[in-house]
């Protein structure tokens, strides 16, 4: 089954991805109707707690003054905001799960972030987010990087609240692009993500992910290739206390041959009912020759009344 992005994206086009469409791999689709409310049956949702999401899947706009935003770093490489189906907006990024949908579907207009061609970045650039409690908000954030460009991006969230964001990553040729996403929420926060990017010929990317705070934390970090030679690097480090629940979803698809991934996540947990979950999972598509792929996932319960698992799939 082929599913591209908006089609007034002709750069998305460019970059036609066949999505495989299993259990594990659901419907990719801008339309919400393609995504109902999940039941908890469904693979894809069957390890987080529905009852806990607080409304994160409800088709309801948010509040508009639920987030507060800081600039990290150079303003500079801020280059404005992106219309839904305006490139490359919609380039990597179709939503496969309900929560992505309603983050594209409510963010409104994204952050457009630009990494110039050429460009060397000596210091980080990002976002600082937080939440307001008693509020619902949707972001959704597309980060450029442009041909052999360098650079470090930082996502960092805070406070309280419900949200739901979208992190697109378009990683040019011969490109080195790090993302750092913090979940450094507080106790009562509610926060489903998803984070997908293409990464060109050549190019290398890198997603550190690092969870200590909230209630429910559910990220998605996807990555897959817009030519041979692209390298990836998900790392992650988490650590849930009593009564968090947070799931770390993973997925790899080498769609191109001579690409390489390495997924690393390490995990602490203590106190009853603290739970983590990881999800990895690595597709290798037939014309992917010569590539290198890693998964692992280690994780350190500290006492008893709490669980940690970790399916890995190939």
């Amino acid at each position: 089954m082929t599913v591209t992005a908006d089609p007034r994206d002709s750069v998305a086009s460019a970059l036609e991805v066949d999505h495989v469409e299993s259990h594990l791999h659901p419907v990719s689709s801008f339309d919400l109707d393609d995504h109902p409310m999940p039941t908890g049956r469904e693979e894809i949702w069957r390890f987080t707690p529905l009852k806990r999401l607080a409304g994160a899947l409800d088709d309801t706009p948010g509040d508009a003054d639920g987030l507060a935003v800081e600039t990290i770093g150079d303003a500079s490489y801020v280059v404005g905001t992106l219309a839904p189906g305006q490139a490359p907006r919609g380039v990597a990024l179709v939503p496969d799960d309900r929560a992505s949908a309603l983050a594209s579907k409510h963010a409104g207009d994204a952050v457009h972030v630009k990494v110039p061609a050429d460009a060397e970045l000596v210091e980080p650039i990002g976002h600082r987010v937080t939440g307001t409690a008693g509020t619902r908000t949707h972001r959704h954030t597309v980060i450029e990087a442009g041909t052999h460009s360098r650079a470090t991006y930082v996502l960092d969230h805070r406070g309280s609240g419900v949200h739901a964001g979208n992190v697109e990553v378009v990683v040019g040729d011969g490109a080195d692009l790090t993302v750092v996403t913090l979940q450094d929420w507080d106790d009562d926060a509610v926060h489903v993500g998803t984070h997908e990017a293409v990464v060109g010929r050549d190019a290398r990317y890198r997603h550190i992910s690092v969870t200590f705070g909230g209630s429910v934390v559910r990220t998605s970090a996807n990555v897959h290739y817009a030519g041979p030679g692209g390298e990836a690097e998900l790392l992650g480090l988490y650590f849930a206390d009593a009564g968090q629940h947070f799931e770390h979803r993973l997925f790899v698809d080498h769609n191109a041959p001579r690409t390489k991934s390495n997924v690393v996540y390490k995990g602490a947990l203590q106190g009853e009912k603290a739970r983590t979950v990881w999800i990895g999972n690595v597709l290798i598509r037939k014309v992917a020759e010569a590539i290198e792929t890693y998964e692992e996932n280690r994780n350190l319960v500290l006492t008893d009344g709490c669980q940690a698992d970790s399916v890995p799939n190939l």
